[in-house]
């Protein structure tokens, strides 16, 4: 009976491919085109608007293994992982499906047949549940030849199906295995311990839950299968842990031989090395699928991920970064079921580690902190740790709740959590106040109108020019039924070329002409999903409602954001071909004169990255590929390849925009026909907006243009002022540069010579048997006054120097205390005095300590206060 795992999935896929169902590759993790859940949990995300009768597929049986990850949202089981045998992350979900093709009999059938026949499970192991009221599925059981005592009735808890919420849901028979007496647990399905398990749930797809709760039919009842291959692997493998299987024995290894560790030899440590197993396949999996670390959304549970396993690695005694080199393991056992491991491998281990060691700081810092909380809460005979204790760390360091939690929950301490949120909601509430921003709502105009006009049917993409009638104007918030010459108006058409702001494009501009006078039109947008709105002033004559006019939108605005918009696209397929597939779009704006472009990015680009961007875009306008639009079901689109701007909620029908096979996404904007039109590309600069978040700016067409113009006429002009041609300036540059290193260098020493020659600035004493010299030295900044001081104090052999000076207003004081009177004379010590009556402050070590203050007049004092200082300190 004993099996791989890689010959389950495989043979999984075979089985249903022979019963007619066709093999479909899985889905990323991030659901795509579905803004109702945060990550793809199970296999029948990809198939959920089939499910709806929105979409089609060519095919009714399908048969997948899809990659899922739980820990976020209704489905999380993040916070058990480690504490349990079969709680995971990440995982992999074999199913099989039916649209609206057979139903329970043939379900029912191929489930037992593929687990009793391909697999070799024992048949007397295996137990049935039902939906209370399903006596359908019951005796379809039965006649399969399932004994009565081994068929259990369940209720909704158990055996009833939903994805979330909302959405496809129905009964379900679940299919448990029986481990045997040596598994503690109750000999009967859904009961105590793991003794029986399921490991295969058929769900009889036949409604769709509504905000409501309402249970509607859907139009042909479907099948939805799903069975964890980690648990089909132990339940074949005989094993009773998913953790003893093959899928994780070499992942164990790989952290036991790291951490110096052999994985059953010490429960605590095993529950670690669990942890970690599991959080590298998960971290592995979702930066692949182009998820970053962050503090919101999907990066932030990426983010709790990894750090609960650096913590677990602490636990282990590895104190410095670890995974970024282990997530190779998971790479090399899962690359060749998702080859897209492989191509990522590089980006995962950079980030995973970068990300580790950012965090091992904050554990440095709040672990300490934490672990004496504990002790003083221990040794009050208090049990909880108090919520506003939980919420410093958190908000001081840094440190999550969930692992506040966690290492209070290993050291027996429970959490206030109910008084770490009120402290979490007080802050969130005084920075709401701080911030004092409000959402503005629809003006009462916009409102009145949507609801007396239908939406204007768009022809922006075909035409520039179109004829319509006003249907409504407004003038500031007020419905008005004319305007007159000099009112900046809005109006609204039935029809309009003008392509309205959205997507990242701006809106166009032009001009509507009318039977008795002339709007030029400044911006167009939508301010209500119906409601299409033309603003601009009415620079000749009148205009009223019910007119016809002659809507013209300005060609080469819209001809310039085309271009803008089409490099767009070729700027988000370079930086993912060139970067790695994690790169994804967190913003754009897209005008006539300049695009710009926000992406997920775990580092600053390097002036390589930047050019060979820039070049492999133009290759792409040199080739003038054609720029192609079609109109697609959305998991058409997606399945194609297009990529879709994640949580933005899709119709039916969605417009996919391509360039050959380099690029493909999801566009409502306007492009250009070929990529030729866009004529030159130049990207103009790259910064950093939010961690692990870039930013490119770019020109094209006449912007880039005009840009090389500028960029002529400055080396032009720079050649003129150094005298040289223009393919000598780098030389020269490089000539004057190190001439003026030179020069620094040399009046440095002038300044050193001068200030250690100035006798009459200095004044030195013995105090107490210590030489003390105090000097001041005006001109000198930090680095000049440490080696003025390192020369004055090996020409003491053994004192204290004082040195102060003031340049651009400003004071900098310096102690040196020599290494054979820091017992008695603390530098950092000595200069807080001085530094108050310059008006500052200032602290170092015991040999050295500098400050600065805005009170020059004080520089004298500061430096007769050391020799009363030094007495002061030897005298204690």
């Amino acid at each position: 009976m004993s099996q791989t795992a890689e010959s389950l999935r495989q043979g999984f896929i075979r089985y249903f491919q022979g019963h007619e169902h066709h093999a479909v590759p899985s889905a990323p993790l991030i659901p795509q085109a579905d803004p109702t859940i945060l990550f793809t949990n199970a296999g029948m995300n990809q198939f959920k608007r089939v499910f709806l009768g929105e979409e089609k597929r060519p095919y009714k049986r399908a048969v997948t293994a899809q990659k899922c990850l739980r820990a976020g949202g209704k489905h999380n089981d993040l916070e058990n992982v480690g504490y349990t045998r079969r709680h995971h992350t990440f995982f992999e979900m074999l199913g099989n499906f039916s649209f609206g093709d057979y139903f329970k009999s043939d379900a029912i059938f191929y489930g037992w047949d593929y687990l009793t026949r391909t697999v070799g499970l024992p048949k007397d192991r295996l137990w049935i549940t039902v939906f209370r009221d399903d006596d359908e599925a019951f005796k379809l059981w039965e006649k399969i030849g399932v004994p009565v005592s081994r068929i259990v009735r369940c209720d909704e808890k158990d055996n009833f199906w939903q994805m979330a919420d909302t959405g496809p849901c129905g009964p379900c028979s679940e299919i448990h295995y029986d481990q045997g007496p040596s598994v503690p647990g109750d000999a009967t399905p859904n009961g105590e311990g793991d003794r029986v398990i399921e490991i295969w749930n058929l769900v009889f797809m036949q409604f769709e839950r509504d905000a409501k709760g309402t249970l509607n039919p859907l139009p042909k009842p479907s099948i939805d299968t799903g069975m964890g291959l980690e648990r089909l692997a132990a339940v074949a493998q005989g094993v009773h842990s998913n953790y003893d299987s093959d899928l994780f024995k070499p992942l164990l290894a790989a952290i036991g031989m790291r951490a110096g560790r052999r994985y059953g030899e010490q429960d605590i440590a095993d529950r670690s090395m669990r942890v970690i197993a599991d959080h590298l396949r998960a971290i592995t999996f979702m930066i692949t699928d182009g998820i970053l670390p962050s503090n919101e959304g999907r990066g932030y549970v990426l983010r709790r991920i990894l750090r609960r396993a650096a913590r677990h690695g602490r636990l282990l005694g590895v104190s410095e970064s670890f995974m970024g080199g282990l997530t190779g393991a998971v790479v090399e056992q899962m690359g060749k079921a998702y080859p897209e491991l492989r191509q990522a491998a590089a980006t995962v281990a950079e980030v995973t580690q970068g990300e580790e060691e950012r965090f091992i700081a904050t554990l440095d810092q709040g672990l300490p902190i934490l672990n004496d909380m504990v002790a003083k809460a221990r040794s009050s005979s208090h049990k909880v740790l108090a919520g506003d204790q939980a919420f410093k760390l958190y908000d001081t360091y840094g440190f999550p709740m969930d692992l506040i939690a966690e290492a209070c929950r290993e050291q027996g301490m429970a959490v206030d959590e109910a008084g770490f949120q009120r402290a979490l909601d007080e802050q969130r509430e005084r920075a709401r106040k701080a911030t004092a921003f409000e959402v503005a709502a629809a003006k009462p105009g916009v409102v009145e109108v949507a609801k007396t006009v239908r939406a204007p049917k768009f022809v922006g993409y075909d035409q520039l020019d179109a004829e319509a009638v006003v249907q409504a104007m407004l003038k500031g918030d007020r419905v008005v039924r004319e305007a007159a010459e000099g009112d900046e108006i809005e109006l609204v058409l039935d029809v309009t070329p003008f392509y309205a702001e959205g997507g990242g494009q701006a809106g166009d501009q032009g001009v509507l002409t009318g039977p008795e006078g002339r709007i030029d039109i400044k911006d167009t947008t939508r301010p209500a999903p119906t409601v299409v709105v033309h603003k601009g002033r009415v620079a000749v004559g009148r205009i009223g409602t019910g007119e016809t006019v002659r809507a013209s939108v300005n060609a080469t605005t819209r001809h310039d954001a085309a271009r803008n918009h089409t490099a767009t696209h070729l700027v988000h397929a370079a930086l993912r071909e060139l970067l790695g597939p994690h790169v994804k779009q967190y913003g754009s704006l897209v005008a006539p004169n300049r695009l710009r472009f926000d992406f997920a990015h775990f580092r600053p680009l390097s002036s390589r990255d930047t050019d060979d961007i820039e070049s492999l875009v133009n290759e792409q306008i040199r080739k003038n590929q054609a720029v192609r639009t079609d109109v697609m079901g959305v998991q058409e689109a997606v399945a194609a390849g297009a990529l879709a701007f994640f949580g933005d909620k899709y119709g039916d029908q969605v417009r996919v925009v391509s360039v050959d096979t380099f690029s493909r996404e999801l566009c409502g904007g306007t492009h250009c026909r070929q990529t030729g039109e866009i004529g030159v590309f130049r990207l103009v600069s790259e910064t950093g907006v939010a961690a692990g978040v870039r930013r490119i700016e770019c020109v094209t067409g006449s912007g880039a243009f005009m840009q090389i113009k500028q960029l002529e006429h400055e080396v032009k002009e720079l050649s003129e002022l150094l005298k040289v041609a223009p393919s000598e300036l780098v030389a020269k540059t490089k000539r004057l540069l190190s001439q003026l290193k030179d020069k620094e260098r040399e009046l440095e020493q002038v300044k050193l010579k001068l200030a250690s020659g100035a006798k009459d600035e200095a004044t030195v004493r013995t105090v107490k048997g210590i030489q003390v010299h105090a000097q001041r030295v005006d001109g000198m900044e930090g680095g000049e006054l440490r080696t003025l001081a390192d020369e004055i104090r090996d020409k003491l052999k053994s004192g204290v120097v004082a040195l102060g000076g003031v340049k651009d207003d400003k004071v900098s004081l310096l102690v040196v205390v020599t290494k054979d009177l820091t017992g008695q004379l603390k530098a950092g010590e000595l200069i807080k005095d001085m530094a108050a009556a310059v008006g500052g402050t200032g602290g170092g070590r015991p040999e050295m300590a500098q400050a600065g203050g805005k009170n020059p007049e004080g520089l004298a004092m500061a430096l007769e206060k050391i020799f009363a200082l030094v007495e002061q300190s030897t005298g204690k």
